[in-house]
């Protein structure tokens, strides 16, 4: 069963012509990423996107005149809170600006999941991230390591739902089979060096979790 599919780190022409058939494109909007890019420019890369692509602005404890200017030069559909916002943020975000909101947790055991039912009415996804290395230049996500998958499975959950950390193309089918995933999200998995994003590899993926 195909599932949907977001690439994130989307960063020059060549990523986005390669992401068009994805269901959602990732704009990382965090200054220490890689892959980070400035809202004027994502807005003129998104233009290249399809209509039914959705776009999808990731942030890191973003104030709220950061969130409008990435708002003016973007339009998402969905800003991703990749920090440490709560419950509380996450409506507000969503309320202030009109707009949807992805709350990506970091997991690294079954009772992390446990926060998943403070986000119900508050977000309008959840996205499950490994939870970063314990090392001074770790990124809140974009790692590319993975947690136990199983942990998911079967799991009720009070959203709909993405998978991230450490997918690629050998292993997202296996991810979807041990977890129940009907949503992947990947970075680093596509990438020939951190923030430098495969063409190739994105369309690998993409046949990969869609086929």
């Amino acid at each position: 069963m195909s599932v949907l599919v977001k690439i994130c780190g989307l960063n020059d022409a060549a990523a986005i012509a390669a992401a068009s058939t994805a269901d959602f494109a990732g704009f990382v909007f965090f200054p220490r990423s890689p892959r980070h890019v400035d809202p004027g420019a994502a807005g003129a890369l998104a233009a290249a996107l399809p209509r039914g692509v959705r776009r999808v602005a990731v942030t890191v404890d973003a104030d709220d005149d950061a969130i409008a200017a990435i708002m003016a030069g973007l339009a998402p559909d969905l800003v991703q809170l990749h920090g440490r916002e709560g419950p509380a943020r996450a409506a507000e975000v969503g309320r202030r600006f009109g707009v949807g909101t992805i709350k990506a947790m970091a997991v690294s055991e079954p009772a992390d999941l446990d926060r998943a039912a403070d986000f119900a009415g508050a977000a309008d996804w959840l996205l499950f991230d490994a939870r970063p290395p314990a090392r001074p230049d770790a990124l809140p996500g974009g790692n590319a390591t993975s947690f136990d998958w199983t942990i998911l499975a079967g799991r009720r959950l009070p959203l709909p739902w993405l998978l991230s950390g450490g997918l690629d193309a050998g292993n997202v089918a296996a991810a979807v089979a041990a977890s129940g995933a009907r949503a992947v999200d990947v970075s680093s998995g596509v990438e020939s060096a951190p923030g430098r994003k495969d063409p190739a590899r994105i369309a690998a993926f993409l046949r990969a979790a869609q086929g």
